[in-house]
């Protein structure tokens, strides 16, 4: 989510309430999130993580994300700053137990112990361990690391996307930090299908016929949901092998401006419908 994005999707949120004298507390509580994202991302100080070409190349050309951990360089004290406010923005609405609060504020006090959940997270690597010293669930210390990671891996998705052959990366996931996609769009052109990083926000081609968090192209295995309204522009792809889904948009039909930070979440009824059918978001699936 760019810049530009990120004030167009504040702006229509904005225009939603004046219009429609309110939005739901599930769309507010997003919005102040993305703000707090976009304003992070506006002052982001990100070294660019630059190899040279032929690493470059080597890199995609075996299935390597160019941004491992060991490359990602935010400025820790950022980091931290944008941290405190995800927990702030957490705590005001939280119905959880007060130690969870706590524990997040000593994680955002302790710079290198933030910095070793980071990495663990940014692996994949379970965070049980981290969570259950400090009280804290470990679904909501992912998202919090995540949601402060974010302004900052966008930052190097924007300035390394264009290095990407998209013709020939297709695979499950992200060529630049090596997340899972959590949103999908079919283009106006030819109607491919592409992938949205969960983590960054980079975009890439992908098959259409092949479920995006397993091996799965048993085409019997796989179906689409839709809202069976003939002009419905949205579809979530099921998979009955991994049992995961994605949420997704098909922009030859869409009659309006489509941000896809604000589609996420303008989408949750879809979510609501895929795990009332036993599915389950494959993105979060650690």
């Amino acid at each position: 989510m760019s810049g530009e994005v990120g004030n167009k999707v504040l702006n229509t949120l904005r225009e939603w309430e004046q219009a429609e004298g309110h939005v739901t507390g599930f769309m507010r509580l997003h919005g102040e999130l993305l703000q707090i994202q976009n304003e992070a991302r506006s002052g982001v100080n990100v070294v660019r993580p630059n190899p040279a070409e032929p690493l470059v190349r080597d890199r995609l050309c075996e299935g390597v994300p160019l941004v491992p951990f060991e490359e990602f360089s935010p400025d820790w004290d950022e980091a931290r700053a944008v941290f405190e406010q995800i927990i702030a923005w957490f705590a005001k609405d939280s119905e959880g137990p007060q130690e969870e609060v706590d524990g997040l504020r000593e994680i955002a006090r302790d710079r290198p112990l933030m910095a070793e959940i980071a990495a663990a997270w940014y692996r994949g690597t379970p965070l049980t361990d981290f969570a259950r010293a400090r009280g804290i669930d470990e679904a909501i210390l992912a998202s919090a690391v995540g949601a402060s990671l974010k302004p900052f891996l966008m930052a190097c998705s924007e300035l390394l996307s264009p290095e990407v052959d998209q013709e020939t990366w297709r695979r499950k996931y992200c060529p630049i930090c090596g997340g899972k996609p959590d949103f999908a769009y079919l283009d106006k052109d030819k109607g491919a299908r592409w992938l949205v990083c969960s983590r960054c926000d980079a975009e890439w081609l992908f098959l259409r016929l092949e479920c995006p968090y397993c091996d799965n192209q048993d085409h019997g295995a796989m179906a689409y949901l839709t809202d069976q309204k003939e002009s419905s522009s949205y579809r979530v792809y099921v998979c009955d092998q991994c049992h995961g889904y994605i949420k997704a948009i098909d922009l030859r039909r869409a009659e309006w401006q489509v941000l896809l930070p604000l589609e996420r979440v303008v989408t949750a009824e879809l979510d609501k419908e895929a795990q009332a059918r036993g599915y389950k978001p494959g993105w979060a699936d650690r």
